[in-house]
This record gives structure tokens, C-alpha cells and sequence, in this order.
């Protein structure tokens, strides 16, 4: 524990780890993110809190689509290659193994145990070094079926992204 009980408790809070990917046109990119939530079931919506400075931002707003690339933990060691930015590895892309979404293009991760395709509805910037993106979930893969406890998150990788 520290002395902020903010930051403490705001790490308490459950995430999972992802692989988001983005496409503009012939541009691809594939960043890890956690802060992703279902937000609606009618019609079917996912929240993404994602960084402003980040490329992926930059693609997401212009092309207006994205994956969610969801893993079991068995799986970690295929995420750790999206890890770094763009900006410090701009070829992480090019030797990625994936595919292009059937509905948006958008990268779908070879060993992912499931993904969501999302057209964006609404990027809000609620005053923070994050915006939320709503996505409308239009298609989605299982290739991996299991229970949601094997799913990877931070914890299993032993990292923190909160407070």
C-alpha cells in the first residue's frame, strides 16, 4: 500500500489485457489496452479507454474501426509483441501474424482465443489523457472456447495500468 488511497484502490479494480487493433485505409496497427467494458446490450457496445497520444488513437478516429483481441493466459507470451509504440518499435506490425476482420479489416491476432469488431459511434473526450471510444460491436470470432477465469489480464502478467 501507499499513501495514496486513490491510486491503491483504483489498482483493485479487476482488468483484463488485450490486443487492440486499429486500420485507416492500408495503415494497421496492434497496441495492448486493459480499460475495455461492455456498455450496452441493445444495441451491442464496448468502451475503450485509450490514450490520445497513442497511433492507435490516431487510426481509430479516421478509420472509425477496431478489435478487440481477447486471450487466455496461456496465450501471454502472443501479446507481449504489442507492448512497445509505434514510436519505439514502428515495425511491430509488420511481422505480426493476423488477419484482416471479415466486417471492418481491422486485425484480428492469429492466437487470440476471440475478438470483437467494432465500428466506432462516438469518441468522447471526457477531460483526461485518455478518450473513450464507444464501439458498436458488428462481428465477433471464438477460436479458443473457455471459461472467462482463463482469460488473460494484468495480474497474470504481473503489471499494473491504474491509479
Amino acid at each position: 500500500m501507499s499513501d495514496d488511497k486513490m491510486k491503491d484502490a483504483l489498482n483493485m479494480l479487476p482488468y483484463g489485457f488485450y490486443a487492440i487493433g486499429s486500420r485507416s485505409d492500408s495503415d494497421v496497427n496492434i497496441m495492448v489496452a486493459n480499460w475495455i467494458t461492455q456498455a450496452s446490450f441493445s444495441p451491442r457496445l464496448v468502451a475503450l479507454g485509450l490514450q490520445k497520444t497513442s497511433y492507435t488513437h490516431q487510426l481509430i478516429s479516421a478509420g472509425r474501426v477496431f478489435t478487440v483481441n481477447i486471450f487466455n493466459e496461456a496465450d501471454a507470451d502472443v501479446i507481449k509483441g504489442f507492448t512497445k509504440s509505434r514510436e519505439k518499435n514502428p515495425d511491430k506490425v509488420k511481422d505480426a501474424n493476423y488477419s484482416a476482420g471479415p466486417e471492418t479489416g481491422a486485425p484480428v491476432v492469429d492466437g487470440a482465443a476471440a475478438y470483437l469488431e467494432c465500428r466506432v459511434v462516438q469518441i468522447v473526450d471526457v477531460g483526461g489523457d485518455h478518450d473513450l471510444v464507444v464501439g458498436e460491436v458488428v462481428g465477433a470470432g471464438v477460436s479458443k472456447e473457455g471459461p472467462v477465469d482463463e482469460t488473460l489480464t494484468l495480474p497474470d502478467i504481473g503489471w499494473s495500468y491504474a491509479g
